[in-house]
């Protein structure tokens, strides 16, 4: 190589290196399957990361990352990665908020709400004000981050992860909305506030995560301005990588990406060369879907309450019929 190339590639390299140092990233949802992949990865690339955590830092357990370690574990271990500072708080807390985002040029929103019980979700016993309900966990929280973002003068983008919500009633968006106290419906009213904030956004919108048995046959696939892909398994570590990967690319802010596997030829290897071609969104998203949502959610309720009945029906008739034939043969 020419030495003017080498010296030009040098010093490209010595421009590039301190941005990486200096960027700063808050993350939430720190110790999810999601959440500490993020984490992991930003402190890989160096770069410093301020991470949300809602209970204290317990020594005395084994840290460890792997997928079945408690929240404890993976906080302690998380907690020791270079450049990783730990905040004490809680996304649907603004004044937590404004302390994670301090002194950050960038936030990846992986936080979720945790599963509930089914009954409670169902005949819904939990007060959409209480701070671990879908609606403060995927809309009040993603208010308070785009609230600090605008108070900030160097916090310039919010990655926010949900999932595909555009058609309430579809089955597998009912079911969740049945089970998990309306969660895809308050994810896509939470898009909306990014969409509608004025501030850079990139929403990632992932296929089934947690499976780690994607077909070595597959590729990684984006569709941008919330367009629609067929729905696969994605692991979280792909998604980690989008997260991240994605604040490299400024034509990726204001941009809703649908994230999936394809077949080999129909995608790429790395998430690079997709980002690269993808444009903000351009199309006009509703401005809201929550009560066809709900109306969806109702719908499903009145069916599964349909079915039970007819169930406990034939299964009463069934066990009278059973009992009088054991009745007969003892007379």
């Amino acid at each position: 190589m020419p030495i003017v190339s080498m010296r030009f590639f040098a010093l490209l390299l010595l421009s590039v290196a301190p941005l990486c140092s200096a960027m700063r990233v808050a993350v939430t949802g720190t110790t999810g399957l999601l959440g500490r992949q993020v984490v992991e990865r930003l402190s890989k690339k160096n770069i410093k990361v301020n991470a949300l955590l809602r209970h204290p830092i317990d020594n005395s357990v084994t840290p460890s990352i792997d997928k079945d370690a408690k929240s404890s574990q993976v906080a302690l271990y998380l907690s020791n990665l270079p450049g990783v500072t730990m905040v004490a708080g809680d996304a649907t807390d603004l004044a937590s908020c404004k302390q994670l985002v301090d002194k950050c040029d960038a936030i990846i929103a992986a936080h979720g709400p945790v599963k509930p019980p089914p009954i409670q979700s169902l005949f819904r016993l939990l007060p959409e004000s209480d701070p671990v309900h879908s609606r403060s966990v995927n809309y009040v929280a993603v208010q308070n981050l785009i609230n600090v973002v605008k108070e900030s003068t160097t916090c310039k983008r919010i990655v926010r992860v949900t999932g595909k919500g555009e058609a309430p009633t579809d089955f597998f968006t009912v079911l969740i909305n049945m089970l998990g106290n309306m969660a895809k419906a308050w994810n896509y009213e939470g898009e909306q506030l990014l969409r509608t904030s004025g501030v850079d956004y990139t929403i990632i919108r992932p296929g089934v995560m947690g499976r780690n048995d994607i077909p070595t046959n597959k590729v990684r696939a984006l569709a941008d301005n919330g367009q629609d892909l067929k729905v696969t398994a994605v692991t979280h570590s792909q998604i980690a990588e989008l997260c991240c990967d994605c604040l490299d690319y400024s034509n990726a802010a204001k941009t809703t990406l649908t994230a999936m596997n394809v077949d080999e030829g129909l995608g790429e290897d790395s998430y690079a060369p997709l980002l690269a071609t993808v444009s903000a969104d351009s199309r006009e998203f509703p401005s809201t879907l929550l009560e066809e949502h709900k109306k969806g959610a109702r719908n499903g309720a009145a069916i599964l309450a349909a079915f039970l009945a007819v169930f406990v029906s034939v299964s009463i008739t069934v066990l009278k019929s059973i009992g009088g034939l054991i009745l007969g043969i003892f007379h």
